[in-house]
């Protein structure tokens, strides 16, 4: 019989679009060089707010943060590079296309920054196995219900 692998996970209700931001700040105390973290949850859900609690914790103004959905990805520069992907206008690439994307996205991965992926089942067979899952529900016109799965096995801290 195949063990179940159990997936660190943890689970939180934010009433507030600052509330958002600090839980972000949170994770940004884990991430490091070449992490890479999926956002999945609808339009309007949180995943952009989250970005800028983010960035902001990594000495990015979050003013500056926005969503790239029409230009797939923007670069913010603090502590570490922040590579935030938002594949949402992917959803009918055609197969030649998606082998052109994994390319693209295999410049980023694993490098020198983080990569915050928005709609990253949109990634298809280019999917990294190793990330962070963020997870957002509605629960109210301020409330939502925030959900971060941790990998299994993250990647070893540099010591720099």
């Amino acid at each position: 019989m195949l063990k179940k692998r159990l997936i660190p996970k943890v689970s939180l209700i934010s009433n507030s679009e600052e509330e958002t931001k600090l839980c972000a700040q949170r994770l940004a105390s884990q991430l490091k060089a070449g992490d890479i973290v999926f956002l999945k949850g609808d339009l309007g859900a949180g995943k952009t707010t989250f970005v800028k609690g983010l960035a902001q914790a990594l000495d990015f103004t979050a003013r500056k943060v926005n969503s790239p959905t029409f230009v797939l990805m923007n670069l913010y520069k603090g502590k570490l590079p922040i590579y935030h992907f938002d594949l949402y206008r992917l959803e009918n690439q055609k197969p030649d296309a998606e082998q052109a994307i994994g390319h693209f996205f295999d410049e980023y991965f694993y490098g020198e920054g983080i990569s915050l992926i928005e709609w990253p089942e949109r990634l298809g067979e280019h999917k990294p196995s190793r990330h962070y899952l963020v997870e957002f529900q509605h629960k109210g016109e301020h409330q939502r219900q925030i959900c971060i799965s941790y990998p299994l096995k993250p990647q070893p801290r540099s010591s720099q």
